[in-house]
Parts: C-alpha cells; sequence; structure tokens
C-alpha cells in the first residue's frame, strides 16, 4: 500500500487547487514528471501543524534531525496505523529530508512557534 504525502492546503496530487502552506520540500504547485498515480494507492493530506509537530518530535524524542516533509511523513504513516487494517502490519515512512536546513525556521523554534 503506497501513500503519497503532500500538504492538506494544497492537494494539487489529489485533484485540487495550490494553495500557500508550510510544508517545506513538498507540495509544488506542479505535479512532478516523475510521479506515477498509477503506483500511489492513497494521497493523505497533512496539515501544515502535524507535519511540523511531528518533526519536533523526531528531534525530541528519537534524536533524528529530519526536516517538516519527514515531519509529514511520518504523521501520515502514524494516521495509517491508527486504522484497523494496518493493525499489527509494519509501516515504513521514507525520511526525505535533513533538519540541518530548518535549524532557524519555526521546526526548531519551539518558543517563538508553539503548536500547543
Amino acid at each position: 500500500y503506497i501513500v503519497a504525502v503532500e500538504p492538506a492546503s494544497s492537494p494539487v496530487l489529489a485533484g485540487g487547487e495550490a494553495a500557500p502552506h508550510r510544508i517545506q520540500g513538498i507540495g509544488a504547485n506542479f505535479i512532478p514528471k516523475l510521479y506515477d498515480a498509477s503506483v500511489v494507492d492513497e494521497v493523505m493530506g497533512v496539515p501544515d501543524d502535524e507535519a511540523i509537530r511531528a518533526g519536533r518530535e523526531l528531534a525530541s524524542t528519537e534524536g533524528l534531525l529530519a526536516g517538516i516533509s519527514s515531519g509529514a511523513a511520518v504523521y501520515a504513516a502514524r494516521q495509517l496505523s491508527l486504522r484497523p487494517e494496518f493493525k499489527n502490519k509494519k509501516i515504513v515512512a521514507l525520511l526525505p529530508d535533513t533538519g540541518e536546513r530548518y535549524l532557524s525556521t519555526e521546526l526548531f523554534a519551539f518558543d517563538a512557534y508553539p503548536l500547543d
């Protein structure tokens, strides 16, 4: 089962309109030529705050310095894990970026950009 992840506020892969979002690295205003929709079983939209929250959790609880799009992938994997059909199944999330380029952004500015 393959899930494509995109910003919920810019659902281009799902056939919607491009719009501003805060998940850097995914959700371009176009569908890349490399994208093959025939191998994707589901397109999941991820809210910006949830992607950022999951990215922060990767750093603070797992010690993984990953970016916002990695947070989006982890959020999507968690959502899948809550579905009955995925109970006791292995779920793999690809973390497509590093957090280094986000050190001065809201991803790691916990006090300036609280999520809770």
